[in-house]
């Protein structure tokens, strides 16, 4: 899994019951966008993500 700083990361819920939640990358820590990743989900927590298959990453338009 690869992002840098402004992708989006979302994690589906993985029970019946959980949400699904999003949030946008602030840091890439591992080398060359490897995980983990800091992330401010989009109720203004931060969280450092370690990506498993529940996790997918949506890299911005290029314009």
């Amino acid at each position: 899994m690869h992002a840098e700083v402004g992708d989006k990361v979302v994690m589906h819920g993985r029970t019946v019951g959980t949400v699904t939640r999003s949030g946008t990358v602030v840091e890439a820590r591992g080398q060359d966008g490897a995980p983990p990743y800091l992330v401010r989900f989009d109720d203004g927590h931060e969280a450092l993500v370690f990506p498993g298959p529940d996790v997918h990453v949506e890299h911005p338009a290029a314009s």
